[in-house]
């Protein structure tokens, strides 16, 4: 199935946390109790006519707000939908 986000929302998957630190020590998941803020955008609809969505595209690793958006499964898999203005920068 093909996902293809309405208006001016872009579908992101989060990237998994890294479990060992640079200094070798390992960090398990139970331990960390916040959200993850890096994810993977999954999908862009070509917005508003008014809104320029050109600033991101399927594959790019961005910053978005911890509480900004809806989470929606599907497939088993984990989403999150936020507006266009919740993606705080990209990770290049």
């Amino acid at each position: 199935m093909k996902i293809e986000p309405l208006f001016d929302r872009v579908v992101l998957r989060a990237i998994e946390a890294e479990s060992i630190t640079n200094s070798g020590i390992y960090i398990p998941d139970s331990s960390s109790k916040e959200r993850p803020f890096i994810y993977e955008v999954i999908a862009v609809w070509p917005g508003k006519k008014d809104r320029d969505m050109s600033s991101v595209s399927v594959g790019d690793k961005v910053l978005a707000g911890q509480f900004s958006g809806d989470e929606v499964k599907l497939w088993n898999d984990e989403y999150k939908v936020v507006a266009i203005e919740y993606i705080l920068w990209k990770v290049i």
